[in-house]
């Protein structure tokens, strides 16, 4: 099944992308799965437990290699890119949160920050690195350990690193998934404002029916296919699909 979404100008896409892996029974994780992800839109991933979704961001970030398909990143075919130039792809093109926000604990906030353009041999943009701290509220937090912070801060730490490279996609994997119901609402309104204010591209993979109501459209996926799609969706909308999927 083929999902276009919004203008021509695709941040990330899928194309008839299988992905099984070595040990699962010969089952596949994904099985043809066409995607597209519109330059400055907010996505969101959803689908029960091994439906496929993580397996999804991680083919379409380069994390993992599909076993099949065709994966574009900022139009570039990622998936005929041998290391080390994959990994080069991965580091220029795209930015990660995770929810076990994967800080290095023994670097300040600062040097988290800029540590993702010190590894793609960038040189860091201290000026855009400082706006964007300022922007998730830490700029007097730049010294502080990550330890010193609490796990919402932590994730506000993340999605600054995330940024500051200036990617072409931050690919988000259960942002909230480690936090409070107001640290994880912050977290939302910074990817939200990425996209309305900083033109960025988010995709994000969520069990949280709340969380996927921030996003511009919600992709559903099932038995490692795409099952449907929202656009613009309330919280009940998408509790109703996500029902539906896990009675199946």
């Amino acid at each position: 099944m083929h999902l276009a979404s919004g203008p021509a100008v695709a941040a990330a896409e899928l194309e008839d992308v299988s992905k099984t892996y070595p040990g699962g029974g010969g089952t596949p994780a994904l099985r043809g799965v066409s995607a597209r992800f519109a330059a400055g839109s907010f996505s969101a991933v959803m689908g029960p437990s091994g439906s496929g979704k993580s397996t999804l961001l991680n083919c379409a970030a380069g994390l993992e290699r599909p076993s099949a398909g065709r994966v574009r990143l900022a139009g570039e075919d990622i998936g005929a890119l041998r290391e080390p130039a994959l990994t080069r792809a991965r580091r220029r093109r795209a930015g990660f949160v995770f929810q076990s926000f994967n800080l290095v604990p023994a670097l300040s906030v600062w040097q988290n920050v800029l540590l993702p353009q010190r590894l793609a041999g960038m040189r860091p943009d201290r000026a855009w690195a400082g706006e964007v701290l300022e922007r998730v509220g830490l700029a007097g937090h730049r010294h502080a350990r990550p330890d010193q912070l609490s796990g919402g801060q932590q994730q506000r730490v993340a999605v600054a690193r995330a940024l500051a490279g200036r990617p072409e996609v931050v690919f988000a994997d259960e942002p909230t998934g480690a936090l409070d119901l107001s640290a994880g609402h912050e977290v939302l309104t910074l990817l939200r404002e990425a996209v309305d204010q900083l033109g960025q591209t988010v995709v994000m993979v969520t069990h949280d029916p709340a969380a996927a109501a921030w996003a511009d459209r919600v992709l559903f996926l099932a038995d490692g296919v795409v099952h449907s799609h929202l656009e613009r969706a309330s919280a009940a909308e998408v509790a109703a699909v996500m029902t539906e999927l896990s009675a199946r």
